[in-house]
């Protein structure tokens, strides 16, 4: 192990005696050093509480003979951030890997407790333990309780396709800003199956959080038990040297895409595995999703695709019970974080309930909630939720109606010139063109409110929030600021959408798209990328959204 203590030496005393002064004793500095990663920030409800979750694996860490240190890395919010700071919110993962992975590195911590929650912060972590490679465990921050009245219950998606339902005409200004002020109702992650709760889910499947912990609301007295039962293991494990990539390998990464795909998980997590199998030195691409997919029956649906909560889906066994149902599919001899296998987790899981929780003889649906779609719009891949799609959607022609960014569709939206049919290509907003690939949200959530989810497709190769629901396409490969297909479409072109045959072609003669290709740019407000800085770096070294939009 790098530095299960700072040893007697005098070479070593300039070390020990920095730390003392930060109020170690020589004691403490002879005990395994736990470093705890905690995302806290004030800056969104997702991670404001994390500070109380330190303070208990910190008692946990003490209690079994362990010295804690705590430290904090960056923690943007995808809600907050939309519009032109999503630009920003990929980036990020970036960033949070590596800050978690120098800290790591350049203190020679003997185990970690990564404290996370929300969409960039758990992958990035993730990234950054495959890297580092010491004993770790995750403590995901749990989610925020729903509203409910005696009629209804509301989520964080509820809010955004109330804008939708605003502009419409089907809401009052007094619903409209009830919705607002109500809905959010303290600290947690976003309540909804986004990529927070999805993100968490994964951490559950590959072994690295324990069994429930994922879905448990925020600051629950069982989330604060957790919390220190994690620092007690922490300890445990720093000393029988377990490490990281013990849990995170391709059979584990493979058993978290099926869970991922069973409960109609984010979209998201097509760029994330993928990055984090590379961390590991392997592949897992956009396109063995799609195999897994037609091999993983969708079981379940919370909200928004159903009006099942997280809270039911928790009460009705989680990621265990689920494990459980697709337990002739996934790699049940892996390990987990408890010290036994996802084997033993899934014999005391509960049986799934057939309400909440199907069982894979009587899915839901026979495939999972994603799909890969090819064709001539996406020569190397798009990705689409389908799941949360309409049957009448799910294969789809009209015209095109082409927007260069996400401003310009939100405005057609709100100034009401959508027409039922339309698909709507939203272009420039990739890894590299956005730069940043920025989540359309929010023009996604407008169509569902304002009632044009059974009838207009978007298509981009950007991403989407994890809770998206409707015809809405993503990850476009290879995106338009590379001279992918999507670059040359022109407004009312024909496009078929077939999600079951797996296709989405641009209905326009091979010698005219030649000609357009010849004669395509860059449009010149692509070729400054905005406000410089570290998205200028990005731009340049960024991979393709197929393989992770990971930094090469």
């Amino acid at each position: 192990m790098p530095g299960r203590s700072i040893d007697r030496q005098p070479g070593r005393a300039y070390e020990r005696a920095l730390f003392m002064a930060t109020g170690c004793s020589q004691q403490d500095l002879q005990k395994p050093r736990i470093a705890i990663a905690n995302s806290w920030t004030e800056l969104n409800p997702g991670h404001v509480h994390l500070r109380t979750l330190a303070s208990w694996v910190k008692r946990g860490i003490i209690e079994y003979g362990g010295t804690p240190f705590e430290f904090n890395t960056i923690a943007p919010c995808d809600g907050i951030c939309q519009g032109r700071g999503m630009h920003f919110i990929l980036p990020s993962r970036e960033i949070i890997a590596a800050s978690v992975e120098l800290t790591l590195k350049a203190y020679q911590f003997d185990g970690v407790v990564m404290i996370c929650s929300c969409d960039k912060i758990v992958p990035g972590m993730l990234m950054a333990a495959a890297r580092v490679n010491i004993p770790t465990i995750f403590l995901p921050g749990g989610t925020m309780k729903p509203w409910k009245n005696l009629e209804k219950t509301r989520v964080t998606s509820d809010i955004k396709e109330a804008i939708g339902e605003y502009n419409a005409g089907h809401l009052t200004a007094g619903e409209f800003l009830e919705i607002e002020s109500g809905t959010c109702t303290g600290a947690g992650a976003c309540n909804m199956m986004g990529t927070a709760v999805t993100m968490g889910c994964l951490l559950e499947a590959l072994g690295l959080a324990y069994p429930g912990s994922a879905t448990l609301n925020a600051l629950e007295a069982k989330q604060l038990r957790i919390a220190k039962q994690v620092g007690n293991r922490i300890v445990e494990i720093s000393r029988t040297g377990e490490s990281a990539r013990s849990f995170i390998t391709p059979e584990s990464i493979e058993n978290a895409a099926r869970v991922g795909l069973a409960i109609g998980g984010s979209s998201n997590m097509v760029l994330h595995l993928p990055a984090l199998a590379a961390e590991i030195g392997s592949e897992f691409p956009m396109d063995d999703f799609d195999a897994l997919s037609k091999d993983t029956p969708l079981i379940v649906k919370c909200k928004p695709a159903s009006d099942h909560t997280i809270d039911d889906f928790h009460t009705a066994g989680g990621v265990s019970a689920v494990l459980k149902a697709l337990a002739g599919k996934v790699h049940l001899k892996a390990p987990s974080i408890t010290g036994s296998t996802l084997e033993i987790v899934v014999k005391h899981a509960k049986e799934p309930d057939a309400r909440v929780i199907h069982h894979a003889s009587a899915p839901l649906a026979p495939e999972g909630g994603l799909a890969v779609l090819h064709g001539t719009l996406a020569p190397e891949g798009a990705i689409v939720k389908q799941s949360a799609v309409h049957p009448d959607m799910l294969v789809h022609e009209g015209p095109a109606r082409v927007f260069d960014g996400e401003e310009a569709v939100k405005q057609a939206l709100f100034d009401h010139q959508v027409e039922k049919g339309d698909v709507l290509v939203i272009r420039y907003e990739g890894p590299v063109g956005g730069p940043g690939m920025r989540e359309l949200s929010l023009p996604a959530a407008m169509l569902i409110g304002m009632g044009l989810g059974n009838s207009v497709a978007m298509i981009t190769d950007a991403r989407y929030s994890g809770a998206t629901r409707g015809p809405c396409i993503g990850h476009v490969c290879p995106e338009a600021a590379t001279g992918g297909p999507i670059a040359l479409c022109k407004n009312g072109d024909s496009i078929r959408i077939d999600i079951p045959g797996r296709q989405v072609d641009l209905l326009v003669g091979e010698q005219e798209l030649q000609r357009r290709k010849e004669g395509w740019k860059l449009p010149p407000s692509k070729k400054h990328l905005q406000g410089g800085g570290f998205l200028d770096l990005y731009a340049r070294l960024v991979s393709s959204a197929r393989k992770g939009a990971i930094l090469q």
